[in-house]
């Protein structure tokens, strides 16, 4: 294995956003390797990769193209031996990789609930009748429609600093943040309060970080073994396969999560028509290694009870 180890002289490079959270990531799977191999930081290399999705400000991800627009331009310099691995938000990953990429690594998973972020409102609950809420998650306009129909909901693309200037701007009375993004940036003072589970199921994957290789990449593959979280591994494998059998993507409004309890694995999970008036909830457990066959399991009974134009926009 020793000669396998990235050194200075050919360091690892790591691929990845550019947004100050995905480079907190992209560190974060630095800072892992070097701690499981002794090794120095100039044994890797970060390189910041444009990807479409973080240009495209004045659509929804509906209409720009959806999940692949953050994965795209990295995947195609893994893929072309540019980086050596490729470091993603996972609930911003499609559930299929391109042919010849595998992702089999998971750091411990951080706070899976969603953020409620306002300057004036302390809770969903607290904002007026006819109050603006800012979010460009289909899954979370929609779970707030179903609560709140009486809200006015706007696109609010764009990372963590350009949400929170629209809101200073007066542009919305409030948006949504993943706990987890605020939690790595050091910015949690900026959430009201974390979105409990009960209230609003997050996203697919949500507060987990995946790192992706090429398939036939033994060295790095020995190297990521280190530093994956068995339990994260786990928990997405039900999570991303109720995704896959929903057809998910930024297209359709989905939400799910899988617990462990032991050997036992409990996964939730919901579909909304976009316009929230209708959701379709339910549960499943099994053994922990089954997580895959539970999750397609779970997909297919929520679909059993959906009529066909479920996911359609009216």
């Amino acid at each position: 294995m020793t000669q396998d180890l990235p050194t200075p002289a050919r360091p690892l490079k790591i691929g990845t956003r550019g947004s100050p959270l995905a480079l907190w990531q992209a560190h974060e799977v630095r800072r892992s390797l070097m701690l499981a191999f002794t090794l120095p930081e100039a044994a890797f290399e970060i390189v910041v990769i444009k990807v479409t999705g973080d240009q495209i400000q004045d659509k929804s991800l509906r209409e720009a193209g959806g999940k692949g627009l953050f994965t795209r331009e990295i995947e195609e310099a893994l893929l072309a031996g540019g980086i050596d691995i490729a470091v993603h938000s996972m609930k911003d990953m499609p559930v299929l990789q391109p042919e010849g990429l595998i992702l089999d690594c998971y750091l411990p998973r951080e706070d899976v609930r969603d953020a409620f972020v306002s300057h004036r409102y302390a809770s969903i609950r607290d904002l007026p009748q006819g109050a603006v809420v800012g979010s460009s998650s289909l899954r979370r306009r929609a779970q707030l429609a179903h609560v709140r129909p009486d809200l006015q909901l706007v696109e609010f693309r764009g990372n963590v600093q350009t949400r929170m200037k629209k809101l200073e701007e007066g542009v919305a009375d409030a948006t949504f943040l993943a706990m987890a993004g605020l939690n790595r940036l050091g910015m949690s003072a900026l959430a009201r309060g974390a979105i409990e589970t009960e209230e609003m199921l997050p996203a697919v994957a949500q507060g987990a970080i995946g790192v992706e290789r090429r398939l036939e990449d033994t060295a790095t593959a020995a190297l990521l073994a280190a530093i994956h979280d068995r339990d994260t591994g786990l928990r997405l494998s039900a999570e991303r396969a109720f995704l896959a059998r929903l057809d998910g993507s930024c297209q359709t409004p989905i939400a799910g999560l899988a617990l462990l309890e032991g050997d036992r694995l409990t996964l939730r999970g919901e579909i909304l028509r976009p316009d929230g008036s209708e959701v379709i909830r339910d549960q499943i457990s099994g053994p922990a290694i089954a997580g895959e066959a539970l999750g397609q399991k779970l997909a297919g009974m929520l679909l059993s009870r959906a009529a066909a134009d479920f996911f359609a926009q009216h």
